[in-house]
């Protein structure tokens, strides 16, 4: 009776659409969780821990929307609508804020991408595991250094008495502030990341070159290819897919900079181009106390990071194969 009820409905698509095929789907999952409850199981705990942790406290996003007042806390403060994005849209400091904050960003993205694949390209060619070893666990130690000792190191070599001013001085070069100057202030926060993430960055690109298939490599070689062919032609081809996905979701954080090295590297002198979001966002919430305000900013950047997501994800699907979704 109930196989010639299903057989009906699938006749009519709308029926289908609406009963049928989540029923279907709802018989497939169970049947799953039967097979593999073990697997399902194990993903209890991470699963709680991201409902927790990153979905619960969504609900209070909707701040962004009201003049929040402890006293009255999130449900019982009023509704203001848009009040606070139009603030923060009309506020004199928005466009250098937003400038500040893409010019950051697109400069890392510019640096933090290929620098990590050539590194990784560079170690693919080293033939003795020894060196090779050895060079990759130094270029991956400044990665477990703490950012508060990374701005104390940054500090320590270009301070207006730092290392480098100093060896600039005994050449009878003019000394350069390089934490004072604005101008400085986007060079020595990518640099210095890039110093310490470009190591660890090549992890995955390694791992990726550690697939291909090393007869590949032999018959190019036995046809003639050089090195730089066998890479051109072999090896980026092969870690293509990895490199499109890492570069997609580097560019879904673009107007998020990282808060603590730009708040620690950030002075009176450099506010001009130091000045981020998240520093803004930091300053007019905590520390003056205006949770909406700060919240609505927030929900704006990553509103703008889920676009530019879902934007470069669409550009990966047209010109290739491969994508997020």
């Amino acid at each position: 009776m109930v196989e010639k009820i299903l057989f009906d409905m699938k006749k009519h698509k709308w029926l289908n659409t609406l009963f049928v095929a989540p029923m279907e789907s709802f018989h497939k999952l169970l049947f799953d969780i039967k097979k593999h409850k073990w697997l399902y199981i194990m993903l209890v705990i991470p699963v709680l821990f991201v409902l927790i942790w990153n979905y619960w406290p969504m609900y209070g996003v909707v701040i962004a929307f009201k003049d929040y007042s402890p006293a009255f806390g999130i449900w019982g403060s009023p509704w203001v609508g848009f009040k606070h994005f139009q603030r923060f849209f009309d506020s004199y400091f928005f466009l250098e804020i937003i400038i500040n904050t893409i010019r950051v960003s697109f400069y890392s993205l510019l640096v933090g991408i290929p620098l990590p694949i050539i590194l990784a390209l560079m170690f693919n060619e080293i033939k003795r595991k020894w060196f090779k070893s050895t060079v990759q666990t130094v270029s991956y130690i400044p990665n477990f250094i703490s950012v508060v000792v990374v701005i104390g190191m940054v500090t320590f070599f270009f301070s207006e008495q730092g290392s480098i001013n100093q060896i600039l001085t005994s050449l009878h070069m003019k000394p350069i502030d390089f934490l004072g100057d604005a101008k400085w202030f986007p060079h020595v926060y990518v640099w210095s990341g890039v110093w310490q993430g470009v190591g660890w960055g090549t992890l995955i690109y390694t791992a990726a070159m550690s697939g291909v298939p090393q007869d590949q490599y032999e018959a190019a070689y036995l046809e003639g290819a050089t090195r730089m062919q066998c890479i051109r032609n072999i090896t980026i081809p092969a870690i293509m897919p990895t490199i499109v996905i890492s570069a997609i979701l580097a560019t879904g954080s673009v107007m998020s900079v990282g808060f603590e090295k730009a708040y620690l590297l950030q002075n009176a002198s450099n506010l001009a181009t130091s000045e981020v979001l998240s520093t803004y966002t930091y300053k007019v919430g905590l520390i003056n106390g205006e949770y909406s305000f700060s919240a609505a900013v927030g929900l704006f950047n990553n509103i703008v990071n889920f676009i530019m997501l879902f934007v470069v994800n669409k550009i990966a699907q047209k010109t290739g194969e491969n994508s997020l979704w």
